[in-house]
């Protein structure tokens, strides 16, 4: 199992308190379903990665949370959102019944890995000759 990042526990604890069991529910769900995820902070925010490549982020807000997939639409089919528009495929997350079960939660987490196991082969970008006149 992969460590836990000492600044997720950190932003956690510093979230306010409606959105400590959403936080604590994704990250735990994320890890049951990928226990190799590892933890990071980017754009001061928790992030998961796997295969070195993000998996998803959550987040927490002034009165509701956000979870976000990075490939969302490859993962969540657009009618999953059942609340208010934000950040991420699931609205305004105000408590964790406001979340997909946690077998649904971890079909996306799983389809996520597999999207993150596919090789992506970006085009070369064509390079530019300077030509001597």
């Amino acid at each position: 199992m992969a460590s836990r990042e000492p600044r997720i526990d950190a932003y956690i604890a510093n979230s306010a308190g409606f959105a400590k069991p959403i936080l604590k529910h994704v990250r735990e769900t994320v890890h049951a379903a990928c226990p190799t995820a590892e933890e990071t902070i980017k754009w001061g925010m928790p992030f998961f990665m796997y295969n070195g490549r993000i998996l998803c982020s959550m987040a927490a807000f002034k009165e509701h949370c956000a979870l976000h997939f990075w490939k969302g639409s490859q993962v969540v089919d657009a009618g999953a959102n059942r609340g208010e528009q934000a950040m991420g495929q699931f609205g305004k997350i105000k408590r964790v019944a406001d979340l997909p079960s946690k077998r649904a939660l971890s079909g996306y987490i799983r389809k996520a890995m597999a999207l993150n196991e596919e090789i992506e082969e970006s085009p070369r970008k064509p390079t530019r000759q300077n030509s001597a006149a």
